[in-house]
């Protein structure tokens, strides 16, 4: 199973990882200049949880934004 909430549909997302060499211009320098841009991707903090749905206990994959936003409600 993929690592997307099953709440809001949070999933990977995209991203650089930027890599600057040089002294800053507030320092006295010419400026950063970008010598290297990695591609890189920014997980979602997805946890298993017991959730109680429609009067049973579930097992779902949630992301923490909704745990903590009351979207669920655990079982325990």
């Amino acid at each position: 199973m993929s690592n997307v909430c099953e709440i809001c549909g949070k999933k990977k997302a995209q991203g650089a990882r930027i890599i600057r060499r040089g002294l800053a211009k507030k320092k006295g320098g010419i400026g950063m200049h970008v010598v290297k841009v990695s591609p890189r991707t920014f997980e979602p903090n997805i946890q298993s949880v017991r959730v109680v749905e429609n009067g049973s206990v579930v097992r779902k994959k949630v992301c923490v934004a909704c745990i903590r936003s009351g979207k669920v409600q655990k079982a325990g």
